[in-house]
């Protein structure tokens, strides 16, 4: 299966690439990672988890721990209703469907606000709530441009990139190694925190990167690093204010979606009316 973005999910889930810089999905992909993936650290020191998946769970990447855990990858209605009665686990990932929610052209990216929204919303008005760090993050920053130059990067680990070249690819005769390393950043994406906790009127200027996720989790669980690269990785605190009061421990409202009931603001191929009459 094809997917642009392939190198970056095996960085929230172990840390590394892998040496991935292509587009295609199978088990010869990707080597299994050397210190193992997230929920295998999770398993190890019993601390509950799940993947809700809407079209794929990223765990699909590494068929084995997939295969292992296929009773922590329940589809996407089983995390509204664990939301609901207060039941998540300590570590959830929630993902939307890849074809029609990531606001990736040529989606109708009211869909996928839509489903943040509903994300959002459930787990504000769950019981679990006052204890609860939600990160929502894009794994593509919306264009391919970005004004500022990406820094200097901690390699996750001696894997430099490698193109596995597949019929379908036609790449044939093309060289199986790329000049290179994962010593630097990509382009900036967006991130917000929410959370009771999250600091009030905050932007921060702290470089993180998608393993910043990784290096919350361990920082909560105490939890060793699994490459380099999450061990140098700031781990978002940040972005919390732990020391008083929460300042959202009464949640927000968030505006209406414009994509309720199956209505569609936006029309797939058709730019939108300027200004917007819906608002």
């Amino acid at each position: 299966m094809p997917r642009p973005d392939l190198p970056k999910p095996p960085f929230l889930l172990c840390g590394s690439a892998l040496g991935s810089i292509n587009t295609i999905i199978g088990q010869a992909d990707l080597p299994q990672p050397k210190n193992g993936t997230i929920v295998e650290t999770l398993n190890r020191n019993g601390i509950s988890w799940r993947d809700y998946y809407t079209l794929l769970p990223s765990l699909a990447l590494f068929p084995p721990v997939f295969a292992a855990n296929g009773d922590k990858c329940p589809k996407i209605e089983q995390f509204f209703a664990d939301a609901a009665a207060g039941k998540l686990p300590s570590v959830c990932f929630v993902e939307p469907n890849s074809v029609t929610q990531t606001e990736e052209p040529p989606q109708d990216i009211s869909m996928g606000e839509a489903f943040t929204a509903n994300v959002v919303n459930a787990v504000m008005q769950s019981p679990n709530w006052s204890k609860t760090v939600l990160v929502f993050c894009y794994d593509e920053h919306g264009g391919y441009y970005d004004h500022v130059p990406p820094p200097a990067a901690v390699p996750p680990d001696d894997l430099g990139p490698i193109l596995r070249v597949h019929p379908e690819d036609h790449l044939d005769g093309l060289p199986g190694n790329v000049p290179g390393d994962y010593a630097r950043y990509g382009f900036r994406v967006p991130a917000v925190i929410v959370s009771p906790y999250a600091r009030k009127n905050y932007v921060s200027h702290v470089v993180h990167d998608h393993t910043s996720i990784l290096g919350l989790i361990e920082h909560k669980w105490n939890l060793p690093a699994l490459t380099n690269r999450d061990g140098a990785a700031d781990n978002l605190l940040d972005s919390l204010d732990l020391t008083e009061t929460p300042a959202f421990l009464a949640p927000p409202a968030l505006p209406a979606s414009k994509a309720t009931n199956g209505a569609r603001p936006c029309t797939p191929g058709q730019p939108g009316p300027i200004p917007n009459p819906q608002g």
